[in-house]
Order: structure tokens, then sequence, then C-alpha cells
């Protein structure tokens, strides 16, 4: 049988959790520079950087994947965070996250077929894929 968790911890969490949704760096940054893991997820299995794509905080993504978080991190749905930022139509975020080296074809449904659902054409010349 697993304990609790402490109260305490999952209020930290949570915290952290809302500076990358938020696109708070500087204090997102304060936490993962004083042992936080660039990783860290959530219940759903949602990263700091799965957050803060798919809320178009690209400086937080940048940020992250500088200090050794995964760019193509699944989550517990097997969406990545390119798919993501693809869904919410954050460029930004989308080009943050190829040059930190996201695969576009990664993940259900992937940042591809995510582009070709919604007609981003665009995104498909950018992925290579149109």
């Amino acid at each position: 049988m697993s304990e609790a968790p402490d109260p305490e911890v999952v209020e930290l969490a949570t915290k952290i959790f809302d500076l990358a949704r938020r696109g708070e760096t500087e204090a997102l940054m304060a936490y993962v520079d004083a042992g936080v893991p660039a990783d860290l997820t959530n219940d759903r299995g949602d990263t700091l950087v799965m957050l803060a794509a798919y809320h178009g905080q690209a400086d937080a993504v940048r940020a992250l994947l500088e200090r050794g978080a995964a760019a193509d991190r699944a989550n517990d749905r097997g969406q990545t965070p390119i798919a993501g930022a693809v869904f919410k139509g954050e460029e930004a975020v989308i080009r943050v996250l190829l040059d930190g080296g996201a695969d576009p074809a990664a993940g259900t449904p992937s940042a591809v077929d995510t582009a070709r659902m919604f007609g981003k054409t665009e995104l498909l010349k950018l992925f290579g894929a149109g």
C-alpha cells in the first residue's frame, strides 16, 4: 500500500506546474536550478515542457530544454508538447521545440497529424511533411 503524498509536496508541485503554465520563467528556473527535475510530471504525465508549450510559453519551454528537459516526452495519453503547440496554434513554441530536437512525427496524434487535421499547411511544410 502506498502512502498519501505529503500535502506540502503536492502544494509545491502544483505551484511549479502553475509557473510553467503562466510562463513565469525566472521563478520556474529558480526551482529547476535548485533541484526540481526539468522533466517533472503531474498525475497525467504532463511535463513542465508540455504545460508551458500548451499555454504558449516559448521562453519557459526554451529554458527547460536548455536544462535537459525532453522535447518529445509524451503524456499518459500519448500526446507530445509539439502536438499540443500545433493544436493551440503556438508557432513560436513549435519553433523552440523543433530547435530543441522535437520530432513532429512522435506521439498520438503526432504534430504532423494534428497539422493535417486542422489544415495547417504552413506547419506541414515546416515539418517537411507538406
